[in-house]
């Protein structure tokens, strides 16, 4: 008697499990689609002025591999590049000169920004003095990249015609992870897969969505959007920066879109489970709003969306109940075919789909060390750098 209760809960869960991923499926802005690039788009007559910001914190082993291919931008307009250096102890603004003066291209200028005062959060502060800076040029546009982020010769122009063409304040693109490594292979994909899930890309551009995102590695913002938008002051408090300023933006009437990138790669590695599990950590609790109800509720969805079906089909195979194994299979089979566009964007092997489910509990277990980090007064961390919880610092502030 209480093995058929539990092979019926077992059979319900599975049920409601298969009825959420029918949903996702149809009603989550077809977040499972790669085809969101960079729209169709005309040349300006004539092209405006773009200042380029990156903020650098102990960048040197990944510049020679990135920052070349910013100052080598074929931009047929006037481009600039400000490089700033916070504080590292590799070496990072003496390469980047170096680098600029072997390699030529956009000019280059490298500056500290001094140590952030409080209220600061991550990489923000260093931002904030890459803008000043750039505004005294009065560009039209700023380009916000990560130290970390290698562009095609072309990404800047298309950038600035697609937002000429479709009249947005805010461009940005889903730099391509590296995917290398076992562990890059098996996390790195889902990373992509479930942001899409939170901020599915089409609603992002829609008129009157609320919807808001960005990827913080390549962002393009109209100078006066940027200046609507309070940015980067209105969010200096934020983890998650990129999330931020596209609500910001949006907020303050601008136009926002978001897609994944074709000539935009992150060349970080992630060798290890560790660099991985600190790189999701690190922001996880902080997008649930530190709120233990949501953790509750988040920690409690993943579980029936993503590791009930392949338990109920366990379950099922052991209990010889065909409803169960049946229920459970067609979720894990809906799950494993909306991952199978993202694999193939990453050119991954398709035998990774059913292993979605193992992923999700590392995203879980992560989700749930951030919250752990976040109780114990960690805060947040910006390349080595603990900055207080976001309600310490509004209060210092």
């Amino acid at each position: 008697m209480g093995q058929t209760a539990h092979v019926s809960a077992v059979v319900w869960s599975a049920a409601v499990s298969l009825a959420a991923w029918l949903w996702l499926l149809l009603f989550q802005g077809w977040f499972w689609r790669t085809d969101v690039r960079l729209p169709a788009s005309r040349e300006p007559d004539g092209w405006p002025d773009v200042c380029v910001v990156v903020p650098a914190r102990d960048e040197a082993a990944v510049l020679p591999a990135s920052l070349p291919s910013l100052l080598a931008q074929d931009y047929p307009g006037r481009a600039e590049v400000f490089l700033v250096d916070d504080g590292s102890t590799d070496g990072t603004g003496d390469l980047a000169r170096e680098l600029a003066r072997r390699r030529g291209g956009l000019p280059l200028t490298v500056v500290p920004p001094g140590e952030p005062p409080a209220g600061w959060t991550g990489k923000l502060w260093a931002v904030r003095h890459g803008m000043e800076l750039a505004r005294a040029r009065d560009p039209e546009y700023l380009l916000l990249t990560d130290a970390d982020i290698a562009h095609a010769p072309d990404s800047l122009r298309r950038l600035v015609a697609a937002a000429g063409t479709g009249g947005f304040d805010l461009v940005s693109q889903m730099a391509r992870l590296r995917v290398e490594s076992r562990w890059e292979r098996l996390v790195v994909p889902a990373f992509v897969y479930f942001f899409a899930q939170l901020y599915p890309f089409r609603r992002i551009s829609r008129p009157g969505s609320r919807t808001a995102a960005a990827a913080g590695g390549c962002v393009l913002l109209r100078a006066d959007a940027a200046a609507r938008a309070r940015i980067p002051d209105a969010v200096r408090h934020a983890v998650i920066d990129d999330v931020a300023v596209a609500r910001a933006v949006k907020r303050s009437g601008g136009r926002v879109w978001l897609g994944l990138a074709d000539g935009v790669n992150s060349v970080r590695p992630y060798p290890r489970l560790g660099d991985l599990w600190r790189m999701v950590s690190r922001s996880a609790y902080a997008q649930l709003r530190h709120s233990p109800p949501l953790l509750a509720g988040t920690v409690a969805g993943l579980a029936l969306v993503y590791l009930v079906p392949p338990a109920a089909v366990a379950v099922g195979a052991a209990a010889g109940s065909p409803p169960c194994v049946l229920l459970g299979a067609a979720a894990w089979l809906a799950m494993a075919g909306t991952y199978v566009p993202m694999l193939r964007y990453y050119r991954q092997p398709l035998w990774l789909a059913p292993l979605l489910p193992v992923t999700a509990f590392l995203y879980l277990l992560m989700t749930v060390d951030s919250a752990v980090q976040h109780r114990r007064g960690r805060g947040a961390a910006w390349k080595g750098r603990t900055y207080a919880r976001p309600e310490a610092a509004a209060e210092e502030a």
